[in-house]
């Protein structure tokens, strides 16, 4: 049913690869994203400009990994389907819908234990929790990320289907270590500003170890479930 993986470079992607059985009949593409909507929009430019992408060319995709929440009602560990992804551009709130039919087929295989919502992209990363309250009430979406609609925007005029399903990994309770300065302009994660960080925030650092520790065993969880059950 699906034949391509997206899901964000590190820890997000070791999870959805020890989710996939070796024993599958067809193992679908797995590829790696960098962080942020620019970045990903970069990269999948250039994935397009290549040979295998029209050789290959994905039909089915989904797209996964973690997300924060901006709703009391989703916690960490929490598994959500994607009904669409808006996207703030300074003047007006843009929409990209996900495949109503493969977001439906996920949900039922899911066994419906997965919520469907409304993501929100950001181009920064949000780790105040005050902001993260506003962000929910303000735009209506229930959880965050930084890479949705820049991979909806893309696929929508190539007649590919795209569902997203990630997990939970922070609520919106608790603030976060600011990682902002982690974060190159490629989109990867470099270790000393990311300790640094950590390090200067412990308490924020914690509820981020926590989150993302209880979200990507149950990425791994999800994943197996999609493609091994």
């Amino acid at each position: 049913m699906i034949d391509t993986i997206l899901v964000a470079q590190g820890p997000e992607l070791k999870s959805v690869r020890r989710g996939l059985s070796p024993k599958l009949s067809i193992i679908p593409q797995l590829l790696s994203l960098p962080i942020g909507q620019e970045s990903v929009t970069r990269y999948l430019n250039q994935w397009q400009k290549k040979q295998d992408f029209w050789s290959h060319k994905p039909s089915t995709v989904l797209v996964t990994g973690l997300c924060g929440s901006l709703s009391s009602k989703y916690q960490p560990g929490d598994v959500v389907v994607y009904r669409d992804c808006v996207l703030f551009d300074g003047s007006e709130l843009l929409q990209q819908k996900c495949d109503r039919a493969l977001t439906t087929k996920l949900q039922i295989h899911l066994q419906e234990k997965a919520s469907l919502v409304r993501g929100f992209t950001s181009d920064r990363f949000i780790y105040k929790a005050e902001e993260k309250q506003l962000l929910g009430k303000n735009i209506g979406a229930e959880v965050v990320d930084m890479e949705g609609f820049a991979i909806l925007n893309f696929f929508a005029n190539l007649s590919v289907s795209v569902a997203m399903v990630r997990v939970i990994s922070d609520d919106c309770y608790h603030d976060l270590p600011n990682l902002t300065g982690a974060i190159t302009s490629s989109g990867n994660l470099q270790s000393l500003p990311l300790a640094t960080a950590m390090f200067q925030q412990p308490l924020a650092t914690f509820q981020l170890i926590r989150g993302s520790i209880k979200g990507l065993k149950v990425l791994q969880e999800v994943t197996a479930c999609l493609f091994n059950c």
